[in-house]
């Protein structure tokens, strides 16, 4: 087959899932696109770089300067997402105010842009990351809740993986790159790396294990049931095909780990959701970091097929904790990889690293102690509404602590917590709690009563009947 018709088959392929995926008892609002429009970006490669248009990266100057295209477009969205959420501002005031850890995170990332070494730079950075909060938030603000957090993991995850198998099969300029000592490839998919293919395949095969799962136990009609297995369980297929040629372990890991959580807790009742939760995700916690930091000879690490200093990580650890000038305040907002630092780096490693392969880690190199105990305050307190929503038996709560999970153990050897990462779009997906005024006008959304109550009370405030019309 070749490239051209390949590319048509995939196209209609990928137009088959979101019809046999539709549901048109739900209702979302057409606002809903926005975010997966940032999340198609995050999730794959700048645009830039598609176009061939973004700069070399082997330059320390490009970390400070960026590509004028992607900036455009990033402010185009960020700017309409804005303005969505003002039109909703009843919601989104609500919603921010039950959530006041991951705001307070925020706004001392701003804060910390003060002292940065690049001050203008990371308050555009801190822009750019208050993106990903933006559209998590026009997500969990529309007409119905559950059903937004369902279509805008649907939609990404159907448009990302089906083309990054196209991609590797069919298009080796995009789909694969090779080490530039051993000439050996490597596949990266849609993405720019291996380790970045392999996190979005644990994000979306998660959520695909997640609604076939549902749909196996729903008593919707059978047609529709059979549309839902068929378009989840070929997504299934495909991520399986993925991780297999991306060799990224600690993604394979991470999604078998969330996946036998997510299966697990959904065959209880609500009511011993949350005492199985605690024992699972305590022993999967409790394994990892045996594994990484107490397994002396690294047994463990190396039956996964990597060594016992996770394939030069924990020399990079070592190194860059002894640059931070500042263990309590930190460097600034995403401004460690910046300057004198980064050339210094460099010029000791011939792979020019441009993270420390650990989000932890990166917290505390960008925002010091302070950032890394709003970060634990932001996990505890989302953890805790997690556990609540398993015992109310919330529509996603399930999904919500695979996701939890995921970024929790993903982020001890990967840089999970930035700025345009779908993992931390994820965690914070996972971790923002939706008042439950929401969640029940969600579940009525399909009641013509509820929304003439709707449509009146929000007469008297104009702004919010966008919310109803977009």
């Amino acid at each position: 087959m070749t490239a051209g018709i390949a590319t048509v088959v995939y196209v209609v392929g990928i137009l088959g899932l979101f019809w046999l995926d539709r549901d048109p008892d739900s209702r979302t609002s057409k606002a809903l696109w926005i975010p997966v429009a940032w999340l198609l970006i995050a999730g794959s490669r700048p645009v830039s770089m598609w176009l061939h248009m973004a700069p070399p990266t082997d330059q320390t100057d490009v970390y400070l300067e960026g590509s004028p295209v992607d900036r455009f477009l990033f402010t185009t969205l960020l700017a309409i997402g804005c303005w969505v959420l003002i039109m909703r501002g009843r919601r989104v005031t609500r919603l921010l105010s039950v959530n006041w850890p991951i705001l307070l995170f925020f706004l001392y990332c701003a804060l910390s842009a003060v002292w940065s070494d690049y001050p203008e730079v990371a308050f555009k950075r801190w822009i750019k990351a208050l993106g990903d909060l933006v559209m998590v938030l026009i997500v969990l603000t529309d007409i119905d809740p559950s059903a937004a957090v369902k279509r805008f993991l649907a939609r990404s995850g159907f448009v990302l993986i089906p083309l990054s198998v196209l991609l590797i099969k069919y298009y080796d300029e995009f789909g694969r790159g090779y080490n530039r000592w051993t000439w050996t490839p490597y596949y990266t998919g849609v993405t720019t790396g291996k380790n970045i293919l392999g996190m979005i395949c644990s994000i979306f095969g998660l959520v695909s294990l997640w609604l076939f799962f549902e749909a196996c136990r729903s008593d919707e009609e059978r047609f529709r049931k059979k549309g839902r297995l068929i378009a989840h369980g070929t997504l299934l297929g495909m991520v399986v095909w993925l991780f297999w040629m991306a060799n990224s372990v600690t993604s394979l890991t991470c999604f078998l780990m969330a996946s036998g959580l997510i299966v697990s807790i959904s065959l209880h009742e609500p009511r011993r959701r949350p005492m199985r939760a605690h024992f699972l995700v305590a022993a999967a916690l409790s394994l990892t970091l045996f594994a990484l930091f107490f397994d002396s000879g690294g047994n463990l690490v190396e039956t996964l097929g990597r060594n016992s200093t996770l394939t030069g990580r924990t020399d990079i650890w070592s190194e860059v904790v002894s640059m931070v000038g500042n263990p309590l305040l930190g460097t600034g907002f995403e401004s460690f990889w910046l300057g004198a630092r980064l050339e210094a780096i460099w010029g000791r490693h011939w792979w020019h690293p441009n993270e420390a392969h650990n989000g932890y880690l990166e917290v505390f190199l960008n925002l010091g102690w302070i950032g890394v105990t709003l970060l634990a305050v932001v996990m505890v307190t989302g953890y805790r509404n997690i556990v609540g929503a398993l015992r109310r038996d919330e529509y996603a709560s399930g999904l919500r602590l695979g996701y939890f999970l995921v970024a929790t153990i993903y982020s001890l050897t990967e840089a999970g917590f930035r700025m345009m990462c779908p993992m931390w779009i994820a965690f914070l997906l996972a971790t923002t709690v939706v008042p439950e005024a929401a969640v029940r006008e969600g579940s009525d959304i399909n009641t013509q009563l509820l929304l003439d109550e709707d449509w009146a009370s929000l007469s008297t405030d104009g702004a919010d009947v966008y919310e109803e019309v977009v």
